[in-house]
């Protein structure tokens, strides 16, 4: 099984996160940010991955550090889960509809990790959480994960259904990239020798 533990603690937040790659999509979350839960939960199901996460977080400020902390803990998960990445697809991508909302994702676990972002989200919360936030987690994973992710919105005007249908889209174009190619299961998905 691709596994990783991760615990990182520092003085605005204490994280423990565990993440199976090859899961059924198993969730335990409670990062003290009721949406991050919500879309944390949907992570884990629509890519098939288990994942447990505990934060305790300074949100008596607000919830930045741990939005941040939580993509760094979790990106960093992914990074040690994939170790050599020998035999993996290496890319994923899909279009997913969320309602009115229409969103692309495209991951390339090209140990380059950076995010582009192309998301217009229209209100600056969706309930208390500060929506700019969707930008730093997802920028915070694809750095920490060496993952190059796209993310844009084709239609959409609800702003919690374009950021659902963006931790929707990440995580299914996630698992088809980290999921084993059977053609190629002995090798690493690149040219260079190495990812």
């Amino acid at each position: 099984m691709r596994e990783a533990e991760i615990a990182r603690r520092t003085a605005e937040t204490d994280i423990r996160l565990r993440l199976c790659l090859d899961g059924s999509g198993k969730s335990d979350v409670d990062t003290g940010v009721g949406f991050l839960d919500h879309m944390l939960t949907l992570f884990a199901r629509h890519g098939a991955f288990d994942l447990s996460v505990r934060c305790a977080g300074d949100t008596q400020v607000d919830d930045h550090h741990s939005v941040e902390d939580i993509g760094i803990a979790l990106g960093t998960a992914f990074a040690n889960a994939l170790g050599d990445k020998r035999g993996i697809r290496r890319y994923g991508d899909i279009t997913l509809p969320m309602d009115e909302a229409l969103i692309l994702a495209a991951a390339d676990l090209s140990g380059r990790g950076a995010y582009y972002h192309g998301l217009s989200i229209p209100a600056q919360k969706v309930g208390t959480f500060d929506t700019e936030l969707t930008e730093e987690f997802f920028t915070a994973l694809s750095r920490c994960g060496g993952i190059t992710l796209h993310l844009r919105q084709l239609a959409g005007t609800n702003s919690h259904h374009i950021i659902e249908g963006a931790f929707k889209a990440a995580a299914r174009a996630l698992r088809r990239a980290v999921s084993i190619d059977p053609d190629f299961s002995g090798e690493i998905p690149s040219t260079k020798g190495t990812l």
